[in-house]
């Protein structure tokens, strides 16, 4: 007699195959990735471009930077002073002492032939404390010794200028020994000298490292202007970009989630196989994650490699946008990083509802291909209807700028929007009953596959919704600038500013001379434009308020009299009032030509009127400079314009006598006949750059019409991609059944109904589905500004909501028709 000994049932960790167990699993997934991978080229495509594109954005985010910042180098504080000020040496010495080491910066004025933007003659050393960041040696030597000097390229090229050469200004020769630039911003041009060699200067600038302390504690400096470096907002524009990345990889996984579920479908068998071999639902659940990691490492590293790729290759095309030089290494890697992590974690929650789904399917059932009986849609609209609902209140609360809530309630209505896509699966199945046998067949097996088609349904929903909303916001903003006042300008109107930087000051001193060569030009653009005059502005002026630094340059201005709504604000004991920009009014004043122009009679201008205007939100502000805060000005509302930059309010010849101010050309306002073309505003604008003049002008609408038309293509060929994806994997799956219909005699027209009913019934539901919840999100984002909603974009919803249908209809029905092979061609497992 023989006895077997019966092994006992283990309990240790090890149950169920162990290490050993999963390292078999996972190596499975890597071969199906290797295999399947065609079918979920899609996802692996998106993921990748999502990566990519991401690194761009952190390239463009971490090297945006500011114009302003380009004068501070390292420094936190600029103090600019008076050249003529007999103090200058004291106040240099007193600002060394107080605050340690600093940066002197001597500034000259050099006049150019034919423009009033004078050239900076800047007396600095390369190897100064803070500035040594904004000089760049390009070719030769920096200037060491007196009567050298290294130029820009701009002003080489105004002199004709070259290295070895001699330029001959203020009465000395000075030889050219080298070629420079300020890295961090391209349009600063300047001619550098060495330290001390600027002498007399106009204005005088101290860079220092300072806290808020030593600023307060600091002696005052009689006529010093102190400024303060612009906040970074590196890491602002970062968090922006993976912000938008989040979004991008939500949609992805969307359509991550019907490409792994229609590979767990064909593999169910597999799985089955594994499970009757002993697998755990852990080991099957395992393979489709393991399988959604390889995808999303495969397009993490891919994505990366491409984006720095493309990165590196744009470079010099992005420094001639932001105006300054790039270092190609300097990026936010702990971010790319952070992207990097996100398209994995994307991939493997992608992956994860699918692994759920097929670890619960009877090994019986797997072993039998029989698809899973799908859930009630029902309970999925449930849970849809209350994110869908705390989306759409987190975006009423966010109030159009609190990001976190911003972000909150888009996630929210996606989710939302994802959930209730089964039901829209369940519609198309009943509504099939009485429709030919293709189309029942067609709907009928989006029914029974509802987690593979409810997601790819989100995905095209999602698609449309982005698109949709796109198209109804660049509508809404037309609808706002086509309200009077609800813009800058009139589309048929242009300002004219004698500052380089747009809008009414600081006003630096303009000779006689140089106002009559700036009315020629002005002149010369009224007859390019086919106007007929120019409306002379003009601001007014405090003479006892010192000058003040014009932003971006060497040169000094007065600040132009405004209107604006005080804020105090407690500071270490100490009060301090500000002003913000988005509360202030500009004030110009009413001469006679612009009471001639609006057509109001002087006589009926009341004597002792102050302040004439069209706003009703002028009562309780205050001047700015706030000289005169006890000043109550005697307000008349007369019959100008609207818009918020033309003349809306009039200070008038007494306010001026009272107040003692004076008046000072600030711009021309010009009216064309017709609305400005670009062509014409582009050459406008080189007749005034060429004089140093800025032009302004309304935002064009073409550029909104060709934002949404950008848009609605975009979203359409999006939707017709992710359908032609899921299309495919649902004929693929029911290959079997399509050969059993033809071998019953079904013509090739019953096989392309079955794939055009397929493609454009999803494209019926996604693009109803996203604009219904484009606009039920836009209502609550517009929720003090519905009158902006009613001016709907008929024509681009057209095309999403009967277009997109078409398109994948006809599609559908051109790519299908083939004779499937033979069933005895059954292709193996």
């Amino acid at each position: 007699m023989t006895a077997t000994r019966v092994a006992p049932v283990s309990t240790s960790s090890a149950e169920g195959g162990g290490l050993p167990a999963r390292r078999a699993v996972l190596r499975w997934a890597w071969r199906l990735f290797r295999r399947e991978w065609r079918r979920q080229l899609l996802a692996l495509a998106l993921l990748t471009l999502a990566v990519g594109a991401t690194t761009v954005g952190m390239g463009l985010a971490a090297n945006a930077g500011s114009s302003l910042a380009a004068r501070f180098g390292t420094a936190t504080r600029l103090i600019s002073l008076d050249g003529s000020n007999p103090n200058l040496g004291a106040d240099i010495a007193t600002a060394r002492r107080v605050f340690g080491r600093i940066e002197v910066i001597q500034h000259r004025k050099v006049a150019v032939p034919g423009s009033v933007t004078p050239i900076d003659l800047r007396a600095e050393s390369p190897n100064g404390a803070y500035g040594r960041s904004t000089l760049r040696l390009d070719e030769g030597r920096y200037p060491l010794r007196p009567r050298e000097v290294a130029v820009t390229d701009a002003v080489a090229s105004i002199f004709k200028l070259h290295l070895g050469g001699t330029w001959s200004q203020g009465g000395a020769d000075w030889r050219v020994v080298g070629l420079v630039e300020n890295p961090l911003n391209l349009l600063d041009e300047f001619a550098l000298v060495a330290p001390g060699q600027a002498n007399p200067p106009d204005t005088v600038t101290i860079l220092i490292r300072a806290t808020e302390q030593q600023i307060a504690a600091a002696p005052p400096i009689d006529g010093a202007d102190v400024e303060v470096r612009p906040p970074d907002e590196q890491v602002s524009a970062t968090l922006q970009v993976l912000v938008l990345a989040t979004i991008g990889l939500l949609f992805i996984g969307l359509v991550a989630v019907a490409g792994f579920t229609v590979m767990a479908g064909r593999r169910v068998r597999a799985l089955g196989m594994l499970g009757a071999i002993g697998a755990a639902d852990k080991h099957v659940r395992l393979v489709l994650l393991g399988n959604g990691a390889v995808v999303g490492a495969v397009a993490a590293v891919t994505g990366t490699a491409v984006g720095l790729a493309g990165w590196f290759a744009s470079a010099p095309r992005v420094e001639a946008i932001v105006e300054h030089r790039i270092n190609r290494f300097d990026l936010p890697w702990w971010a790319i990083g952070l992207a990097m992590l996100l398209a994995i974690v994307t991939a493997v929650a992608a992956a994860w509802w699918p692994s759920r789904s097929a670890a619960r399917i009877p090994i019986v059932a797997a072993l039998s291909a029989r698809p899973a009986p799908p859930r009630p849609a029902h309970r999925f609209a449930a849970v849809g209807a209350v994110f869908l609902l705390v989306g759409i209140a987190l975006l009423a609360l966010s109030h159009r700028a609190r990001p976190l809530l911003i972000v909150g309630g888009i996630v929210a209505t996606t989710l939302g929007m994802l959930f209730l896509a089964p039901v829209g699966i369940a519609g198309l199945a009943a509504v099939s009953r009485r429709g030919p046998i293709a189309i029942r067949l067609a709907l009928r097996d989006l029914g029974r596959y509802q987690a593979r088609s409810g997601a790819a349904l989100a995905a095209v929903s999602l698609a449309v919704a982005i698109a949709v909303t796109i198209v109804i916001s660049a509508a809404a903003s037309q609808a706002a600038a086509a309200v009077p006042g609800g813009s800058n300008l009139p589309p048929n109107q242009l300002i004219v500013w004698l500052s380089p930087y747009g809008g009414p000051g600081p006003v630096r001193h303009v000779t006689p001379a140089e106002m009559q060569s700036l009315r020629t030009r002005v002149h010369a653009i009224v007859s390019a434009l086919g106007a007929h005059d120019s409306l002379a502005l003009q601001a007014a002026i405090d003479p006892t308020v010192p000058e003040v630094g014009v932003a971006g340059t060497g040169a000094r201005g007065t600040p132009v009299v405004g209107l604006g709504k005080p804020i105090h604000i407690m500071a270490d004991g100490k009060s301090s009032t500000e002003f913000r920009g988005e509360d202030s009014v500009q004030v110009y004043v009413a001469t006679p030509s612009v009471l001639e122009y609006y057509g109001i009679d002087p006589s009926a201008v009341n004597p002792g009127t102050d302040i004439l205007t069209s706003r009703s939100d002028v009562a309780g502000l205050e001047l700015i400079p706030g000289r005169h805060s006890d000043w109550h000005p005697k307000i008349q509302r007369v019959a100008l314009p609207t818009y918020t930059s033309d003349p809306t309010t009039l200070i008038t010849a007494h306010a001026l006598r009272t107040l003692g101010f004076s008046s000072v050309s600030v711009g021309w306002l010009i009216e064309s006949p017709v609305p400005l073309t670009g062509a014409r505003i582009d050459g406008a604008r080189r007749l005034g750059s060429a004089a140093g003049l800025s032009i302004e002008t309304r935002p064009t609408k073409a550029n909104l019409s060709q934002l949404r038309t950008g848009a609605t293509a975009a979203g359409v060929l999006l939707a017709l991609c992710v359908l032609a994806m899921t299309v495919g994997l649902i004929r693929s799956e029911t290959a079997r059944d399509l050969r059993t219909l033809t071998a019953a005699g079904a013509s090739s027209g019953i096989r392309r109904t079955l794939t055009g009913a397929t493609s454009g019934s999803l494209a019926l539901v996604g693009a109803l589905l996203g604009t219904i919840g484009a606009y039920v999100a836009l209502i609550a984002w517009y929720r003090g500004q519905l009158q902006l909603l009613e001016h709907v974009p008929f024509a681009d919803l057209a095309i999403v909501v009967v277009g997109l249908p078409l398109a994948a209809t006809l599609g559908g029905w051109l790519m299908a028709g083939r004779e499937p092979p033979a069933i005895s061609r059954q292709p193996l497992e």
